[in-house]
């Protein structure tokens, strides 16, 4: 026992170093808790996010995790919508970003609330689950902004259900 021990702990301890690593940094699984992403994302499907991403890169639409602006510790996944400098605002059942309607083909219902409009400020940005009537997002927030601090990383793949696999 002790030679089997003797030879697979430099391996071990490697395996759990680079995982460490890859978890913290690189790439990071989750699983989704609420239904604020429906129809996009359902409870529990799984992803795969990118950490690397820098919040430059990132584009409208893109479904992102970061760190609740409400409750420390808590982490929430929802689709980027404005960045600094745009204005938001919801009217008449539809999304207007800097005085322009928004198609989103990814939305089954029209919204039923009124928002806005805001000025996102810079190094600032704006969220919104996808179930738009049922999600916890910058429409309700206090603080209605997330800063980029606060980003964790950029949704790239699902991996379950398998049914359900996609790239984003």
């Amino acid at each position: 026992m002790k030679k089997w021990l003797k030879d697979w702990l430099p391996s071990l301890f490697i395996a759990l170093i680079l995982s460490f690593i890859l978890q913290n940094y690189i790439a990071q699984a989750v699983t989704i808790p609420s239904e604020s992403m429906i129809p996009t994302l359902n409870i529990n499907d799984k992803l795969i996010i990118n950490k690397l991403i820098k919040p430059e890169d990132l584009e409208y639409g893109d479904i992102v995790v970061f760190y609740s602006p409400v409750t420390k510790g808590e982490r929430y996944i929802k689709r980027l919508i404005g960045i600094g400098g745009d204005t938001i605002e919801i009217k008449n059942g539809y999304l207007y970003r800097n005085g322009e309607r928004i198609h989103e083909p990814y939305l089954v219902k029209s919204i039923d609330y009124e928002f806005g409009p805001v000025l996102v400020p810079e190094d600032n940005y704006f969220f919104l689950g996808d179930n738009r009537n049922s999600s916890y997002d910058s429409h309700l927030w206090p603080y209605p902004f997330i800063e980029k601090e606060k980003l964790i990383g950029k949704a790239v793949f699902r991996y379950y259900p398998f049914s359900r696999v996609k790239k984003f």
